[in-house]
């Protein structure tokens, strides 16, 4: 009988115990099992783009290593901030991760003045996951084969040079805001209802400039059917070595990728938030899921928890200032 008595110090360490699992939202045992049914993986955009596409990735890869399935479910509209709403009032039991981007955690926030959550309020880092660059290019009509000619073609035009871009706050629109910025230079914006509308009339020559994500570009440009003159990361793309970086062309410094991430709601277990980002990175070091990442033009890029948030905190200012200089601005 004396093998089962509880001391006085073992039961205040067991209320503790208690209070910080209660505290987190799951009793430590639910902690200890997790995952012990299907996950939910949040996209907030269509079926079939790049964001769902890395989603339905990541969902087989960890699934396969946690020894349950990924539910990708596709809550598209308001550049991803539908989902992200969505995951930021969930059950904090781990089962209802988002598949962020820097759209919907950097730009939708200074896009959208009202807003029903915060980034880092309201989601918590798990994950970085993986990022992919923009390429900006031109229809060949167009006398510009580098940065420094769409520039002084920009000012020689000032304030006709169309651009085409995927809609109000995604990343092709504050990347060209950003180069107008930097550049010194004024181009009219033309949105449109998604990438491949804008893609079709760029190729058609009705707006003659536009950046577009590498994986969707390259078989584009290498058609003949727009011309590449550079990429929006500050080091070259592996999948395209031979476009040289903006930052090299003219703009130092200059840097506009698209990246995803893995992010949970408030309160989930410290215990599960590490064990989704130590089987991320296991993940993604495994030489299929890094092949066929980088068949959808990607560069792996997973870290810490803490290393996500310092990203976003870092890139939060910079995209506002960009987005408030555009006078994007969303009711």
């Amino acid at each position: 009988m004396n093998q089962f008595r509880v001391t006085r110090r073992e039961g205040l360490l067991a209320v503790v115990a208690s209070a910080a699992s209660f505290a987190s939202g799951l009793p430590a045992w639910a902690a200890e099992t997790w995952p012990s049914k299907p996950i939910k993986l949040e996209v907030g955009f269509t079926a079939g783009g790049a964001v769902d596409n890395v989603a339905r990735q990541m969902g087989l890869a960890l699934g396969g290593r946690l020894g349950q399935s990924f539910v990708i479910e596709n809550r598209a509209g308001a550049t991803g901030t539908l989902a992200a709403d969505y995951v930021a009032k969930s059950a904090p039991d781990g089962y209802t991760l988002l598949l962020g981007t820097q759209s919907t955690m950097l730009v939708a926030p200074a896009v959208y003045p009202k807003l029903p959550f915060k980034p880092l309020e309201d989601l918590v880092p798990v994950s970085m996951v993986a990022s992919v660059p923009l390429v900006l290019a031109v229809h060949p009509s167009l006398p510009v084969h580098n940065v420094k000619e769409l520039i002084a073609l920009a000012k020689a035009q000032k304030g006709e040079l169309a651009y085409a871009s995927s809609g109000q706050g995604g990343p092709q629109h504050v990347a060209t805001e950003l180069l107008k910025q930097m550049a010194g230079v004024d181009m009219v914006h033309v949105p449109y209802k998604g990438e491949s509308l804008a893609l079709n009339d760029a190729m058609g020559g009705q707006v003659k400039v536009l950046f577009g994500n590498l994986p969707t570009m390259l078989p584009v440009v290498r058609s003949g059917k727009l011309r590449a003159i550079a990429v929006s990361s500050l080091q070259r793309a592996e999948a395209a070595p031979d476009i040289p970086t903006i930052a090299e062309s003219g703009l130092p410094g200059f840097e506009a990728t698209s990246w995803f991430a893995l992010l949970g709601s408030p309160g989930i277990p410290r215990e599960v938030q590490m064990r989704i980002n130590a089987e991320t990175l296991k993940v993604m070091a495994m030489p299929d899921v890094k092949e066929r990442l980088a068949r959808l033009g990607l560069d792996p890029h997973p870290g810490s928890p803490e290393a996500l948030a310092s990203l976003i905190q870092a890139e939060t200012g910079k995209w506002a200032k960009v987005v408030k200089a555009s006078g994007a601005r969303i009711e």
